[in-house]
């Protein structure tokens, strides 16, 4: 089978990378699959076995037509049999151009929930106004055009599937839940920097908007009335650390939490916190919460991608509505006062992440599989 994806991760480029070995796998999978995805100006075209790197320079504003472009001369050249887009945004938008005039199917992958209200919504009436993308509302509409025109849909949790199935209907092709590749190697614990807290909580994410990291400072704040010496570490970044940053300062939590930005060490850092916290917005399967439980530390989380579907609220893991600190914050103090407590849900959310694993299979052999059922389907 000759298959190509559209994608938006420079990191393929990086033959060290994690996404390159995925990407390596999924070849191995497929037979030959070429990629074809927005890269800096050093990226080279690129051979590795049946992976064919194409990189495609172009400004923002333009980079769907010039990934439509790139990919139907691919499909014309290869003899390409399906086009695989990583969104059915405008990355859907470029596969569904890509394909015109030619027999190569569309094939569309969703990885997040974006029919969550959470998705265009930010304002909440017991917790701090994010500012959501404006562009997120022309996104659905995009999609709402794409994913009916699609031969394939995969998505990577039974909540992303259920939405879909309740917009569409029969309009789309019922969508394959393939989740992600997780790495599922246990970490070393790495000590976090050092520091006064006799309780640290740690969140590790893309600092962006849907995350919602301020409610979880909110929520800090709440609990420091009574529990001072609670404190936060943040790993990662994004476009909302300088307000992160600024809204700590200005409700007092100077000295309380630590950014500590982006760290390869991540899921060790997991490992010498008393508890992981995650306050999504929206997620379409949430790999964090995979990584927390593997890496045994109890974990905090909004009712996003696979909770509920692998997590079991109050028994693997402790849950709140979305956009709702003081839930967060009291669920912080349950496993403040209960060291039982946080001892069992590490070891059922344990249990449950291994269970999930188990039962995924082999991934990459799997979305070749999809892949393929796509193509005999039509």
């Amino acid at each position: 089978m000759k298959a190509l994806f559209v994608s938006n991760d420079p990191a393929i480029f990086d033959a060290a990378s994690a996404v390159r070995a995925r990407m390596q796998a999924y070849a191995s999978a497929i037979g030959e699959l070429h990629i074809v995805s927005p890269a800096g100006s050093g990226a080279l075209e690129e051979q590795q076995g049946t992976l064919f790197l194409h990189p495609v320079h172009a400004w923002k504003l333009f980079r769907v037509r010039s990934l439509a472009k790139r990919a139907h001369a691919l499909i014309l050249k290869h003899g390409i049999e399906i086009v695989s887009a990583q969104d059915p945004f405008e990355h859907g938008l470029a596969a569904s151009r890509a394909v015109r005039g030619t027999s190569a199917k569309l094939h569309v992958q969703v990885h997040t929930d974006f029919l969550s209200p959470w998705f265009v919504k930010g304002k909440a009436p017991l917790a701090p106004t994010v500012h959501m993308p404006f562009l997120n509302h022309h996104r659905q509409k995009i999609a709402g055009r794409i994913l009916p025109a699609a031969h394939g849909i995969r998505v990577v949790s039974e909540r992303v599937k259920t939405s879909l199935v309740a917009r569409y209907g029969e309009r789309i092709a019922e969508p394959s839940v393939i989740p992600v590749a997780v790495d599922t190697a246990v970490p070393e614990p790495v000590p976090l920097p050092a520091h006064p807290f006799t309780f640290a909580l740690i969140a590790v994410g893309r600092l962006e908007p849907e995350k919602r990291v301020e409610d979880i400072l909110i929520a800090l704040k709440l609990v420091l009335g009574k529990y001072p010496m609670v404190g936060l570490f943040i790993v990662g970044d994004g476009r909302e650390r300088a307000t992160l940053e600024r809204l700590s300062r200005s409700i007092g939590l100077a000295d309380r939490v630590v950014f500590l930005g982006n760290r390869p060490d991540a899921r060790g850092l997991m490992r010498s916190a008393q508890t992981f916290i995650q306050a999504s917005a929206y997620e379409g399967y949430a790999r964090t919460l995979i990584e927390a439980a593997l890496a045994r530390v109890p974990i905090i989380t909004t009712d996003v991608g696979i909770v509920g579907e692998v997590f079991k609220s109050d028994t693997d893991v402790l849950v709140a509505p979305v956009a709702d600190p003081a839930k967060l914050s009291r669920h912080i103090i349950s496993l403040l006062e209960d060291n039982f407590l946080r001892q069992e849900l590490s070891l059922h959310a344990e249990d449950a992440v291994s269970a999930h694993l188990a039962a995924r299979g082999d991934i990459p052999a799997r979305i070749a599989d999809d892949l393929a059922k796509t193509i005999q389907r039509v």
